[in-house]
């Protein structure tokens, strides 16, 4: 078993976002609306292909940094949380919860299917868009993939996505 990763100054976005959660006694809170300049990492694990390498270093670069593209300088609307209200219209999503409101230019929000924008679903998301691109290039090799999303020096959250031999 052989491992690969890739990091790096291309390999970054700023994004704004807030969090949801619930606290003790069933009360709701989120976070203000903020931004991060997340930094991206990934790791492959598999064996070594007829070409003597996991995957291509450059291509798994090119990978990330488009997936990190879609998200560059946009609003990460999560669109399965439950404490939200969503509605799209004339342009603008109008994103309510508890007594907040904000109206946000469609074209700089970015709808994601996670329940929460924490740096833990985000690596959630990135592993399964990733994992789809790898699948599509025939990377039968490959036995895990690890995504890694830094939302701030020193505080990342990571998901591993099995592979098991892309078919």
């Amino acid at each position: 078993m052989r491992r690969i990763d890739v990091y790096g100054a291309e390999l970054r976005f700023a994004a704004a976002h807030f969090t949801t959660f619930g606290g003790e006694c069933g009360e709701l809170g989120s976070e203000r609306l903020h931004g991060h300049n997340y930094a991206v990492a990934v790791q492959l694990e598999g064996d070594l292909s007829a070409d003597s390498w996991v995957f291509d270093f450059v291509e798994l670069r090119r990978l990330v940094a488009a997936l990190c593209q879609e998200l560059d300088h946009a609003f990460l609307l999560p669109t399965e949380n439950h404490h939200l209200k969503v509605e799209r219209g004339e342009g603008h999503y109008h994103v309510t919860f508890a007594d907040r409101r904000y109206v946000i230019p469609e074209t700089d929000v970015r709808p994601l299917p996670i329940d929460n924008s924490t740096a833990e679903r985000l690596a959630e998301w990135l592993a399964g868009r990733l994992a789809g691109q790898l699948r599509s290039r025939g990377a039968a090799n490959l036995s895990s993939l690890t995504v890694t999303a830094e939302e701030a020096p020193g505080q990342s959250a990571s998901f591993t996505l099995p592979l098991d031999a892309i078919p």
